[in-house]
């Protein structure tokens, strides 16, 4: 793999880098890096940022309005996006559903929903997850009954990130009851003002709202709102998880991270000496290595537009476990300063900012398909076990 990137390349670099420094918005930079909660606007204002260059759906198809990139321009573009501590788009509507919609969905479906998500005027969420039904989401129960030109739904879901933001979900119901579990299941959208969806708040450990539950009461969908062909969501699904599962890698980021804790680490008189801390930070470097080796590989074996597929199991596990490792070894340097985070006046805020990573991402390896379900889906169809 040849990893110099050449001339033009590296134009388009300075290109981005020019960008966060003098065109993108000073004041998100300042509440993402001090950890802040992020509203709506924020988010959105991040959004029509970039979406003002054509740099929002970077692996959108240049037909469906993606800035044609190929896969070392968006890699750059990632770690510049990273190094410079923006705002991540949100990937409901980016990086999920809008794919879905373009390869799946009718015309009218793309001239109404996509220049939306395009535009960040439209926030998305998405409904996947069950109280019975999270790891093993071919098991979810939430129904929906054909009723004329209506589909009517009930059911829960669960663990939904932002839909207190959102104006759409979209969401996996069950229409029909089949041998195997991943079949009956049908992906529909549907507004959040619909009479009888309800949100309820679910605060997390770091004392964040990001998460939800929905509940579905004798919702009506429009038939006209449904992805595909009924019964056929299992597939529209594993399209959309592809291009979750890839979406965890954040390499930039994740080197910025090791890098500051070096640093810290490297002026800590009990730490500075620890040959046995030391010895798992290198550990953990070498495995962010690999984890950036594995995502050019999968990256550029990709058409354009085209979902990961089997290999994105692989991503997700690396990804997450080394965030994970990440936030803990960050922990071990800042030690009981990190329990400030329950403090509003902390009087260290990168220690209570680490303790909030650290408790946030618990989560990572269970959401977006818990890893033991990737191992599983490895041993199965990657090895052939």
């Amino acid at each position: 793999m040849d990893l110099e990137f050449d001339q033009q390349a590296e134009q388009f670099r300075a290109e981005v880098r020019k960008f966060f420094a003098e065109e993108y918005p000073r004041d998100l930079l300042a509440r993402a890096g001090s950890g802040a909660a992020l509203t709506k606007n924020d988010l959105q204002r991040a959004e029509r940022a970039l979406a003002s260059k054509g740099w929002l759906c970077i692996n959108w198809p240049e037909e469906a309005g993606g800035p044609g990139w190929d896969v070392t321009r968006k890699y750059i573009f990632d770690q510049e996006m990273q190094h410079a501590g923006a705002i991540s788009p949100v990937p409901m509507g980016v990086i999920y559903v809008g794919p879905v919609i373009w390869a799946f969905g009718t015309e009218e479906q793309k001239a109404r929903w996509l220049p939306g998500i395009k535009e960040s005027t439209t926030f998305w969420a998405q409904g996947y997850s069950e109280p019975e039904a999270g790891s093993d989401l071919a098991s979810l129960q939430c129904r929906a009954e054909r009723d004329g030109d209506d589909y009517v739904v009930n059911g829960t879901k669960i663990w939904t990130t932002l839909a207190q933001h959102a104006d759409w979900i979209f969401a996996l119901v069950r229409t029909s009851k089949e041998e195997r579990k991943q079949q009956g299941i049908t992906f529909l959208c549907a507004p959040m003002d619909s009479p009888g969806i309800t949100v309820h708040p679910i605060i997390t450990i770091d004392g964040r709202h990001r998460l939800n539950r929905v509940t579905f009461d004798n919702v009506r969908v429009p038939v006209e709102n449904r992805i595909g062909e009924e019964g056929e969501g299992w597939k529209y699904a594993n399209f959309l998880l592809g291009n979750e599962r890839t979406s965890y890698a954040h390499v930039a980021a994740k080197r910025m991270g090791m890098a500051s804790i070096e640093a810290l680490a490297s002026s800590n008189e009990q730490l500075k000496d620890d040959a046995a801390f030391w010895d798992r930070f290198n550990e953990l470097s070498i495995r962010l290595d690999s984890l950036d080796m594995t995502m050019l590989r999968v990256l550029s074996s990709l058409v354009d537009g085209e979902s990961p597929g089997r290999e994105s199991s692989v991503l997700k596990i690396m990804a997450t476990e080394i965030a994970q490792n990440i936030s803990e070894l960050r922990m071990q340097v800042y030690g009981y300063e990190g329990l400030a985070v329950l403090d509003s006046d902390a009087p260290n805020p990168k220690a209570a900012k680490a303790m909030a990573d650290y408790f946030g991402g618990r989560a990572q390896s269970i959401y977006g398909g818990a890893n033991e379900i990737q191992k599983n889906i490895i041993a199965r169809r990657v090895l052939g076990l």
